[in-house]
């Protein structure tokens, strides 16, 4: 019976179960679902063999008040999945029964509905949620997920749902097997969204073969997760098919690993797996993989070959691992491969005599065993004594063109002629000339010498005819072989032969060939040797005539190849042999061979002998060369010979021409040589004509000198008239001198002017002394380069002033100190007019002091004396911020003006 609702809804009922196949056929085709007539008799009879009883067991289920609005608006709509939502809403807080009827009800109307099914199923796993799994609600809940399935199979979401559901019941068989409905069930384009919690399912119970068969048939869609398939068959042990795997995505060009794993990477993981697991992996052949690697990341060596040589440890096979690890050594080219290899090598022979002697201890020790341990220890001892020799190997295998490897692989193998003789003969065969790291020929020599120390000359000649025919790189080459040849042949007495060997040696081509020209060969240019001819040469001078010495030299002349050197020499030998003359044109040769500044040391040593030689005979043609030497002479060499020429004159020439010639040297030195120039010209000038005569030469100075150097010199000047008695000439360069002595900058003259006037002036020559410092210290303060001096000077007094007692006073307070210091020291130089100036007077009266300069100085320098004197005039105070100057210290020239 239905239940009693007060309402026309018993009245309808059984129309409306009347006519419920008619309304749910309209309604799959409105939802576009086809659903076969087997079907939904089936769901038909399950939902009425479900409903029903409950139906009439709950006879006592009424109706309240308040459904009654939302049971007339689904008789209005009923295939209105909003309509059946708010009724939802509005009984969720009443009992669970009654909330599950009415979505029944809802979906007998709508089975095609997602969101009536979604929360529907939400709603009874919520109901169940925290039962113990054998409840039989867990049951109800999913039968109607099976029944929601019927319409909902192309839904995901209810798949996902439902395969958690069951994977928290634990039902592992039903949970695979409707994995797999969902999966045949959904479209291709929807199966990576069940994968994941598949892989997650597997994963969670120790079914090793059912998860490797999951992971197969996942790998057939997304083929990029390999990396995870492989990590489950690592974690699982099984190797062998992780090894496959392994192997298959390295060879594969188009696979990206999803971790950012590089195929170096993945090769390493390969190469850990099989070496570390011999007797798990069976279906690869390890050696041909790991060699494969070898070739193709040769950053690796070291790494791949301690790899396979521990795969043939693990195995069993010690006498093959030690194969692997000799072939190792033997073949890698980096000394960081050399040195990974060569550990791992000693450790495993190591842990082989350590097992050997544990074995021994254990089992006790018989002759056999202490046979094979003492060959054991020989291996070792021979390994770690090898391992220069195979370093060098290396290293010669990094760059087989190293010369100096060559030479330290020789020094490797001292006491072991045969090796040596091996090494010198692969050495030469071996290393390019073009491509050599250091000096070729220096292996020929060497391997020559050796033959030549074991008393064995003629193979040190055949070695060095060898040599001689290689194609070097450069001609010094070649010409070092056949010098240390012919040095060989002098060694043992056979000078003659040497000179034949450099005659050879520096015979000329049938053709022109030029020296520089690279596409030559070294043989064709070698004739230009100087290295050579050196040598010929030194071998002429011992052993052959005046005459054949003396070819050589013209010859090394003609070739154009000597060097200022080669030239000195020359003249030397034929001063030794007392042909000066050609000594001196020899000189002139190589003048006319060289440019300055190479040609300097020719000419000085062609300026002295000639001077030794001839002395003032000559003294026309020495001045001639002197001039021909000055004419082009850069100023920075000009001093010595200026020096040299100055004293020809000195010596065998005229004293005036001397002073010519220093007067020249003034001119033509560099800027800093000049003061000394003029010390020099200033004292040979008092020596030879007296001190009377260096006037003019200070005057001059003190117009070509910078400030610094000319302040100096003025004041030795002026000191010097002062010594004869010319104190107006004196006081006359010191007033020059002052225009160029800043107070500040140059206390020392203004304090010896002062002590000048003290000792020969009178009040009137101190005071003009003061007026005319103020004057320069007001000029010189009103230069803005010297202002900025001097304001660079302040700042740097300031840091100067830092100290750790006051740390944190300002700088700008201390500057603005410094600089008003500054500016009082200019005022503390003026005389105060209310005291007197003291000065002690010279004993000699002015008319005597004229008497003397009218005597002994004839050209005295008239100086006209002011009819005015300052003794009325009031000194006013200077203020030097202002930068003023006052009108006293124009004297009477500003009176003259306004008149």
């Amino acid at each position: 019976m239905w239940p009693k609702c007060g309402d026309t809804r018993s009245h309808n009922g059984g129309q409306r179960l009347a006519v419920k196949c008619n309304r749910r056929k309209r309604h799959n085709k409105m939802c576009g679902i086809l659903v076969s007539a087997a079907q939904s008799q089936k769901w038909e009879d399950q939902s009425m063999a479900s409903i029903m009883p409950v139906l009439q067991q709950d006879k006592d289920i009424f109706f309240e008040e308040e459904d009654v609005p939302y049971e007339e608006e689904i008789l209005r709509n009923p295939y209105s999945v909003k309509c059946w939502l708010r009724y939802v809403d509005h009984k969720k807080d009443g009992p669970a029964k009654g909330l599950n009827m009415i979505f029944e009800r809802a979906l007998k109307e709508l089975p095609g509905s997602y969101k009536l099914w979604y929360n529907y199923l939400r709603l009874r796993r919520k109901q169940v949620q925290g039962r113990c799994i054998t409840d039989p609600g867990y049951e109800d809940v999913n039968n109607a997920y099976e029944r929601s399935l019927v319409f909902m199979h192309k839904m995901p979401r209810i798949w996902l749902d439902y395969c958690q559901f069951l994977m928290d019941q634990a039902r592992i068989t039903r949970t695979r097997r409707t994995f797999d409905r969902g999966l045949r069930a959904l479209p291709i384009t929807q199966h990576h969204r069940i994968w994941p919690l598949y892989l997650k399912f597997v994963k969670m119970y120790p079914l090793r073969e059912t998860a490797v068969r999951v992971f197969r048939r996942y790998l057939k869609l997304q083929c990029e997760d390999t990396e995870e398939f492989i990590d489950y068959l690592v974690s699982v042990d099984r190797l062998d098919e992780a090894a496959q795997k392994l192997a298959s995505i390295i060879n594969d060009d188009k696979f990206v690993s999803k971790r950012g794993k590089s195929k170096h990477q993945l090769w390493n993981e390969l190469c850990e797996i099989i070496s570390k697991n011999p007797d798990k992996v069976h279906s690869l052949k390890v050696e041909p993989i790991l060699r494969q690697g070898i070739k193709r990341y040769t950053d690796q060596t070291g790494l791949l070959w301690n790899s396979l040589a521990d795969y043939y440890t693990r195995s069993g096979l010690f006498e093959k691992a030690r194969d692997m690890y000799e072939e190792a050594i033997q073949t890698v080219v980096t000394v960081r491969d050399f040195t990974q290899v060569f550990d791992a090598y000693a450790q495993f022979e190591e842990s082989i005599i350590s097992a050997k002697m544990e074995q021994t201890v254990e089992s006790g020790a018989t002759e056999e065993d202490d046979l094979e341990l003492e060959l054991r220890l020989a291996r070792l001892e021979d390994l770690m004594d090898r391992r220069p020799l195979l370093l060098n190997s290396v290293l010669l295998r990094q760059n087989p063109h190293n010369v100096h490897e060559w030479h330290k692989r020789v020094e490797l193998l001292t006491g072991k002629p045969t090796e040596i003789i091996n090494t010198y003969t692969e050495a030469v065969q071996t290393v390019d000339p073009k491509l050599a790291s250091g000096k070729l020929h220096s292996l020929w020599v060497a391997f020559a010498k050796f033959y030549e120390e074991a008393g064995q000359n003629e193979d040190a000649r055949i070695i060095f005819e060898k040599a001689t025919c290689v194609n070097y790189k450069h001609v010094d080459e070649l010409a070092s072989v056949w010098c240390e040849w012919a040095e060989m042949e002098i060694r043992h007495d056979n000078e003659q032969e040497a000179l034949k060997l450099i005659q050879r040696a520096v015979a000329p081509p049938p053709r022109k060939v030029d020296y520089h020209d690279p596409t030559e060969t070294v043989q064709a240019r070698v004739h230009k040797s100087l290295k050579l001819w050196s040598l010929y040469a030194d071998l002429e001078e011992a052993l052959g005539t005046f005459k054949t010495c003396q070819a050589v030299y013209d010859r090394i002349i003609d070739l154009r190849i000597a060097t200022p050197q080669i030239i000195m020499n020359y003249g030397m030998f034929l001063e030794e042999n007392n042909y000066f003359e050609e000594a001196f044109k020899a000189y002139e040769k190589g003048i006319a061979l060289f440019k300055w500044p190479n040609v300097y040391d020719i000419w000085n040593k062609y300026l002295t002998k000639f001077i030794e030689r001839y002395g003032g005979k000559k003294l026309e043609r020495a001045r001639d060369l002197f001039e021909q030497c000055l004419e082009n002479c850069p100023p920075k060499l000009t001093k010595a010979l200026y020096l040299l020429y100055a004293k020809l004159e000195e010596d065998h020439g005229l004293a005036r021409h001397a002073m010519n010639i220093y007067d020249r040297a003034t001119r033509a030195v560099l800027p800093e040589e000049q003061y000394e120039m003029f010390n020099i010209y200033i004292k040979r000038a008092a020596e030879l004509y007296g001190v009377t005569h260096t006037r003019p030469i200070y005057e001059k100075a003190l117009e070509v000198l910078p400030d610094e150097h000319a302040r100096e010199i003025g004041t030795r000047f002026a000191e010097l008239e002062r010594k004869l008695g010319e104190i107006d000439r004196a006081r006359a360069i010191y007033a020059h001198l002052s225009q160029i002595c800043d107070p500040r900058v140059a206390p020392k003259f203004w304090a010896t002017w002062k002590e000048f006037e003290i000792k020969h002036g009178n009040e009137d020559t101190v005071r003009e002394m003061l007026r005319i410092k103020r004057s320069v210290q007001a000029q010189y303060n009103t230069q803005v380069d010297f202002m900025s001096s001097q304001i660079l000077a302040a700042q740097s007094a300031v840091k100067e002033m830092k100290t750790e007692d006051n740390p944190e006073q300002d700088e700008m307070q201390r500057l603005e100190e410094r600089a008003r210091q500054l500016a009082e020291e200019s005022l503390q130089d003026q005389p105060n007019p209310d005291k007197g100036i003291k000065f002690i007077r010279s004993s000699t009266t002015q008319e005597e002091l004229g008497e003397m300069t009218k005597t002994n100085n004839p050209e005295e320098i008239n100086i006209d004396d002011d009819a005015e004197t300052d003794e009325d005039e009031t000194i006013e105070e200077l203020e030097v911020e202002k930068q003023s100057v006052p009108k006293e210290v124009f004297g009477g020239l500003v009176q003259e003006e306004e008149d």
